[in-house]
């Protein structure tokens, strides 16, 4: 009996998701397969037992990874440990929150500061806020909160932090499943922000008095910079439709009013869409030219020929990944298998390294 009771309760947990996705609460997402694909390329397991990864960071030779369920991973000299992160607030432990996006300070190795992104509830209702952490001894704590009461709904928190080339602090944030609210300039969700390092507004930012950089943005989870210093993005779409954008100041990219092909004066329409079924793109980072992303319902690593404009599967078969970056000619990505809506293999989550060279040279 025992087996086919936890059949029938996959089956009935299944279709709980796909019911909630109908009513248009979280991102649709393709149906996780139950057989676990093989891997498309060789790799090597720099980490393992990860506790939903959401952000990497790479100095030197220190790793450092958020966990949505709490703690920052630190990986040095082949050891991983999990260094307790002490907040002002209880991490929300709505779907899609948690601890999410992280960025060292350039600065780091003097001052061991670092930004972070998080979900809290507050009298029932889910806000996201951006602190500075310091790194003492066996532990990160909350040394000040420079944006707080980021609007937070029951899914689309955004949450990706990411220091430009020029020496800002750039971050997506959801627009809370409010829709419409993603063209109010005045409400900080469904928007890419920009700060200084010290959480002041720059001068030279579109808006006056005001943080917003571009806005109309669902649910942007990816940033990177081209070699030109060209900024892109990453974001879920409804039920596909799922994003790439290049990024510039001032700019409406159009949600809710239009998605995918849809054009429509003073709008900008994406360089690429998924279409159906969705990727459910995460983090990004650039590779000779190409934008490499993560992709959580496409399970895989994909590449984006901004020459082209064309998406391809990079690498398939670890499952739904969460984040990438890039150092040199080296690859590093983490699964995000065990946040509920993936199958989870041994030992996951994991973080990966590929060699990007090598993999090339096997096409």
């Amino acid at each position: 009996m025992k087996p086919k009771m936890s059949w029938l309760v996959l089956i009935i947990s299944q279709s709980l998701l796909l019911s909630a996705c109908s009513f248009g609460q979280p991102d649709r997402q393709q149906e996780e397969s139950r057989s676990v694909t093989k891997p498309s390329v060789e790799s090597e397991v720099v980490a393992q037992n990860l506790s939903i990864p959401w952000s990497i960071q790479k100095l030197g030779d220190g790793i450092y990874i958020t966990q949505r369920t709490g703690g920052i991973v630190e990986i040095k000299d082949g050891k991983k440990s999990v260094i307790k992160t002490n907040l002002s607030r209880t991490l929300s432990a709505r779907p899609e929150a948690g601890l999410l996006g992280f960025v060292l300070h350039p600065d780091f190795k003097m001052n061991q500061l670092a930004f972070a992104y998080y979900t809290y509830d507050d009298a029932g209702d889910p806000y996201n806020r951006v602190v500075v952490l310091k790194r003492r001894e066996n532990q990160w704590s909350e040394e000040k909160v420079i944006l707080d009461r980021i609007p937070g709904g029951q899914y689309h928190q955004g949450g990706r932090l990411e220091i430009g080339p020029d020496h800002m602090l750039y971050m997506t944030t959801g627009d809370a499943t409010k829709q419409d609210k993603a063209q109010d300039l005045t409400y900080l969700g469904g928007k890419i922000l920009r700060m200084k390092l010290d959480g002041g507004i720059p001068s030279n930012n579109p808006f006056d008095d005001s943080y917003v950089y571009s806005y109309g943005h669902r649910n942007p989870q990816g940033l990177a910079w081209d070699q030109d210093g060209e900024l892109y993005d990453t974001e879920h779409g409804p039920n596909g439709f799922d994003e790439i954008n290049l990024i510039e100041a001032g700019h409406n990219y159009g949600w809710p009013k239009i998605t995918g092909d849809e054009k429509e004066k003073s709008l900008i329409s994406p360089l690429a869409h998924s279409g159906e079924p969705s990727w459910a793109p995460s983090g990004a980072d650039f590779w000779k030219g190409d934008l490499l992303f993560a992709s959580l319902a496409g399970q895989s690593v994909k590449r984006f020929n901004t020459g082209t404009q064309q998406v391809s599967d990079l690498l398939t078969g670890f499952g739904r990944i969460r984040d990438v970056l890039v150092e040199g000619d080296t690859l590093y990505f983490v699964s995000n298998n065990t946040d509920g809506r993936g199958i989870p293999r041994e030992h996951d989550d994991k973080l990966y390294e590929v060699d990007l060279n090598s993999l090339m040279n096997e096409e």
